[in-house]
Parts: C-alpha cells; structure tokens; sequence
C-alpha cells in the first residue's frame, strides 16, 4: 500500500489543517452545555475544564485506543467504508483531529479492531467477513493484520493471520513474553514473535461473567475482549448483552488473572459499565478499554447510543475509572449526562473536523467513504477546481455505492450542487443502508423523491434541469427537501419525512451504522458535484 500524506486528509479549504494537530487549541466557543466547533458541530470540551460525552459525536463503534507516550491513538469499525480505519489523534482523551488512514483500500466489512504497540512496531488486528467481490478469503470472518514503523504509515498489505470463524481480538503479551490473541466467546489464540500468524490451535479460556436472566438484553454474545496488565494482575475487559437491541442490553465486565492463562477471577462489581433505564442519556453503553490519562490516572473509553437519537450510530464515550482497595476498577460517570473534570495533564487541540467540501483535493477516508464498495471503486471519483466528477454505478441509491459523509449533530442541514453528464440520475440523500435512506434527486427531467429505502410516491412538480441546487435539513428527525435552481431561490420540497426509525435496530447487521448524508450517482454517465455544505443546527 502506498502511504497516506498527512496533508492529503482533507480536500479545499481543510488540507492545511492537519498540520497543527497537536497545537493548542485557542478558547472554545460554547452552545448551551458543550463546546462548538467547525460548522457549529457539537464537541465534548466546554473549555471550562469539564467535558460533556460524547467525546467524538457520531458513528464510531468498537473504539480501540492506544497511548504512545503523550500521544493518543484511536480507530474504529470501518465496516464496508472504502477507505477505512481513519485514526484520530489526541494530547488530553478529549479533543480529537483525523491523523492518518491505514486501510486504503478495503478487505470486506472490518469491525472491531485492535490497534497496539509492541517493541516499537505498530499493528492493527482486523476482523472482516469478505464481501462479494473479495477473492482472498471465502466464509466465515477471519482475522488479518497490517503493520507499521510509524502511526502515519505506511502500512503495509493485509497479512492473513489464519485464524477463521472468530471476531473481536484483543493483543496482549504474558509473563513469558509470548504474544497472544484473546477473540469472541472467551478464545484465545498464541500468535508467532512477529504477531503475524497464529501459532497453535483456537482455545476456549474464558466462560464470562452470567448476568440475572431477567435483565432484558439482546444476547449473550462475549465479545470485544480488551487485557492490560496492572501490578500483579493481568485484567480481561469484555462486552456482553449484545451491542444493539434494547437500550439495557450491551455492558462491560471485567475479570483478572496473575497468569495470561488463568484462571479468570470474575469482578465482584460486574457489571462495570450498564444501561440500567431507557430513560438514562446513553443506551446499550460496551466494548470498553481502559487507559491511563496523562497524569496517569485512569479512564475507559467505550460506544453507546444517544437516547433518542440512535439514528447518529455508536457513538464514542469517555468514563473516569477509580481502582478499589481490593484491586479492582469502577466507572465513575455513572449514566454519563452530566459533565466530569477533564483528564489532568494533557493539551487541548482543535476538534473534529469540517464536513463541507469544494472536492478541489480528495478526501476519501476523513470526510467521505464509499458504502459497500466494488474493487477500485476510488476510481469512481475525480476530484479537481470544477468539484468532484462521480462516474454512475447501478440504478440507484440502493445498488450504487454511494458516497457517504458523515454528522454528529442532532440536527444539521447539508446542501450541494448537482449537475448531471450524460443520463445519470444524481442526488442528495440521507444514507444507512441499501435497504434505508431517503433523499431527492434528478435525472434531467424530473425530481425522484426517495424514503423508506426506495422511490416515495410522491411527485414534486420541478421543472426539467439537468443542474441543480439541493439542501436537505435533519431538525431531530424531521427531514426538509429544498432545492434551487440557481443556489439563491429556494423552494420548499412538499414532503417531510421522519427519520428515527433509520437505525441500526432497523438495518441488516453489519450494513447500516448510522444515518449519515450521502451523494450518488446512478445509470449511464456521471454527476458533477460542487460546494457541499454542512452546517449544525
């Protein structure tokens, strides 16, 4: 693979701001309870000392986290994004900048990694389940591994470990220095010196911890094992309960070992981390890590749902962690509505990053990502001074991969020029699924209104155009159509459509994380986009 630029993350306006990634930050401006940042998005930071969760505001599932120095690291569940495994940077746990992408081109749907350090050589562990068109494994999930000599890459081609048919792996090394692979369902693998193969066969270590059978969760489902080593003991962090399903479902546990091979001594405290109450501000809360802060004490990063608001994804939340006399660990927050004391120590840096694009310069991993993409589907996209040129795939939003951004917001209102080449249909959605979205489009004669997955039934009396203006407005689920045949003029759609029920409850596994703004072009030809704008509301 070749390696990513730094400079590159970002088209327009955005390519220069990596560079101060980890300058700091001048004084944030605040909405309310929480900080604003680029385009009024919400941030964690109050700049007050205190923060409010979520500390990264949107779909980011599975967060693996890595300190390296004063440096922290943190990747995500990619799924079929293509690129993928975007990694964010941080001095202080708590504002967040993109830094690098390590997985350019994609290996199938990849989830739940784990991005470590050992003896000076970076890895990411990679579970994925091939898609269609993958020809390097057929079946089951199975486990690969890229690595690195430096964060910023490169990174090199995906090494297939062998390891089939587990997910979920967490790296650690034991007292006699022999590399392992904890996976799904309480498994544990040894890995080669190098960390690039599994050596041995697949063991059963772990049974989990057993919660009361009335707790209302979706399924057992011991998963997302994370093991540090503190003092004498070796701590294995696991999620159970199943990461969607009822608010109540997803939780931490959490188990410890003077030995890497056992026995496991379930915490007495399970569950570490619980949703106990539909009506607390995060649901299904799991798949934590825990961290030292940069004073050395120690927090947990882990995903939930906003209640209220499932449709932004899995979102990513810190939590202070204080240790018992007897050796064990707590979560401080509690359900998380409230804001904490900012970890001690650190530096702030500017948060996020801006969503709107001019397309002048590619930003394919940071700001868009194909969904569900063919091989070489990159090559779909021309960026340059006259916008982004997107060659037509498929006959519609359902089968064209389309381009996906991204929102945090509650409520946000994108906009975005269209102009069609040939006989493509080009439009603006709002995207989670090839099954799910919604949006408006045209194909030179007529406007397409799209909800509930495929064509609405609806017919927008609109002139025939083969250049456009359109603007969708999500205000807390309620979606608004514009659109403008000069960008200055701007008629209101005459349909509104709610959008809750787009969520990943409602969406095949593994294909729909979240509602996220969309641009695709479909039949023969291509569409030009220009001037996408993203705003918080």
């Amino acid at each position: 693979m070749d390696r990513i630029s730094r400079r590159n993350l970002f088209g327009g306006a955005g390519a220069a701001m990596l560079a101060p990634a980890i300058a700091t930050s001048a004084p944030l401006a605040t909405r309310g309870d929480r900080g604003v940042g680029f385009e009024g998005q919400r941030c964690a930071d109050r700049g007050d000392g205190t923060f409010l969760n979520p500390i990264l505001a949107g779909s980011y599932p599975d967060p693996s986290i890595l300190r390296d120095g004063e440096d922290y690291y943190l990747t995500f569940s990619s799924f079929e994004a293509d690129p993928g495994l975007m990694i964010w940077h941080s001095r202080d746990l708590v504002n967040w900048r993109p830094f690098s992408v390590a997985l350019p081109a994609p290996l199938g749907s990849v989830f739940a990694v784990d991005l470590i350090k050992h003896q000076g050589r970076y890895y990411i562990y990679i579970p994925f389940i091939p898609t269609a068109w993958s020809t390097s494994v057929r079946g089951s999930a199975a486990i690969y591994v890229i690595h690195a000599d430096r964060i910023d890459g490169p990174w090199s081609a995906p090494v297939d470990t062998g390891i089939r048919g587990y997910i979920d792996p967490g790296h650690a090394v034991g007292e006699d220095g022999r590399r392992y692979l904890f996976l799904s369902a309480g498994h544990r693998v040894t890995l080669s010196n190098d960390g690039l193969k599994a050596v041995g066969p697949v063991e059963k270590v772990y049974d989990g911890w057993r919660y009361p059978d009335d707790w209302v969760v979706e399924a057992y489902a011991l998963e997302g094992p994370k093991i540090f080593r503190r003092g004498d003991y070796f701590y294995l962090v696991s999620a159970v309960g199943g990461t969607a399903g009822p608010p109540t479902g997803h939780m931490v546990i959490a188990a410890r070992s003077r030995s890497i091979h056992g026995p496991w001594e379930n915490c007495p405290h399970n569950p570490i981390v619980r949703t106990k109450s539909a009506t607390e501000a995060w649901w299904s809360r799991g798949h934590a890590s825990l961290v030292q802060g940069p004073a050395n004490d120690w927090w947990m990063v882990y995903h939930g749902f906003e209640n209220g608001f499932r449709t932004l994804g899995r979102q990513t939340l810190l939590d202070r962690v204080e240790w018992t006399p007897d050796g064990w660990f707590r979560a401080v927050g509690r359900d998380l509505s409230r804001p904490m004391a900012k970890p001690r120590g650190g530096r702030a840096q500017p948060h996020g990053l801006p969503r709107s694009d001019e397309f002048s310069v590619s930003a394919l991993g940071t700001r868009w990502t194909f969904h569900a993409p063919q091989k070489d589907e990159a090559k779909r996209a021309a960026f340059g001074p006259d916008g982004l040129l997107l060659t037509a795939r498929g006959s519609g939003p359902h089968d064209g991969s389309p381009l996906t951004g991204g929102a945090g917001d509650r409520s946000y209102e994108v906009q975005v020029d269209v102009e069609l080449e040939g006989t493509a249909t080009g439009g603006l959605l709002l995207f989670l699924s090839s099954r799910l979205f919604l949006g408006i489009a045209i194909d030179g004669d007529r406007m397409i209104t799209y909800g509930g997955g495929g064509q609405h039934h609806w017919r927008e009396k609109v002139p025939p155009a083969r250049r456009m203006y359109l603007r969708l407005e999500n205000r807390e689920h309620i979606v608004t159509f514009h659109y403008s045949l000069d960008g200055k003029n701007w008629i209101r759609h005459g349909l509104r459509l709610e959008s809750s029920g787009y969520n990943l409850n409602t969406s095949v596994p593994g294909q729909g994380e979240s509602l996220r703004p969309a641009l695709f072009a479909s039949g023969e030809g291509a569409v030009r986009f220009r001037n996408y704008r993203y705003r918080a509301i």
